[in-house]
């Protein structure tokens, strides 16, 4: 199967925080978007894996993707080397995507830059006609993406472009707040964390209408680049 983008994050809900927004927008635009989560969010304080299995699911139908698949890599403790960069291989050759989103290139969380530099160097890799990789027992065709953008998650990295998804924000939220167990319950007795916070949830909203009003927009998520973004023509900028 055939997409046009595979987005891959660290954790189940990595995808729906960093660029949900532009996930949502490009299926309502007729786009195939697939989803790869690298490990199942084991380490998380709140919930379990079974959980967030089923959480994810929810986000999954909620941004309308074709597929989303999980690696099970180890919470915490995966690394960028040739055994993890070989199942990212097959992910990218088994899809071959026109793009891939994957986490921030530097992040509060020890996984999210060890995700992205694992992701990119995949890429990469993916491409080389010499690196064999088999899948469900059939030789894979080498495949590397056009384009590889990294969304922007806890800390604030100045982006190299902007997607406007004011129609979809709210698309966004719903699939974020699918992660019951990760997100504010004022109800809830579990330990507090970062992310539970009533300020972390709005800052979900309030993050993505301020880069909106930077870029002339009600709503915007951030990318930060490989290489530098090209155009056809300078009207094709807002």
């Amino acid at each position: 199967m055939k997409l046009d983008i595979l987005a891959f994050g660290a954790h189940p809900d990595d995808v729906e925080l960093g660029c949900g927004g532009t996930v949502a927008k490009e299926v309502a635009n007729g786009k195939t978007v697939g989803i790869v989560d690298l490990t199942r969010g084991e380490l998380g304080t709140r919930g379990t894996a079974e959980t967030r299995d089923q959480e994810a699911s929810d986000a999954a139908t909620i941004l309308g993707v074709t597929v989303r698949e999980n690696l099970a890599f180890a919470d915490g403790f995966f690394v960028n080397d040739k055994t993890h960069q070989l199942e990212i291989i097959k992910m990218i050759r088994k899809y071959r995507p026109e793009i891939v989103l994957c986490n921030a290139i530097d992040d509060r969380h020890i996984d999210h830059g060890k995700g992205s530099k694992l992701v990119s160097d995949a890429c990469f890799l993916s491409g080389l006609l010499k690196i064999e990789t088999e899948l469900d027992g059939e030789t894979q065709e080498k495949w590397r993406p056009k384009q590889v953008y990294h969304y922007i998650q806890w800390k604030n990295i100045e982006p190299d472009l902007a997607v406007d998804v004011s129609e979809y924000i709210e698309t966004k939220m719903a699939s974020v707040l699918a992660y019951k167990t990760q997100f504010y319950d004022p109800n809830s007795n579990e330990p507090q964390t970062p992310i539970t916070s009533k300020n972390f949830t709005d800052s979900i909203k309030y993050r993505a209408r301020d880069l909106g009003r930077l870029t002339g927009t009600e709503y915007a998520e951030g990318f930060t680049a490989e290489r530098y973004v090209a155009v056809d023509s300078l009207f094709d900028l807002k």
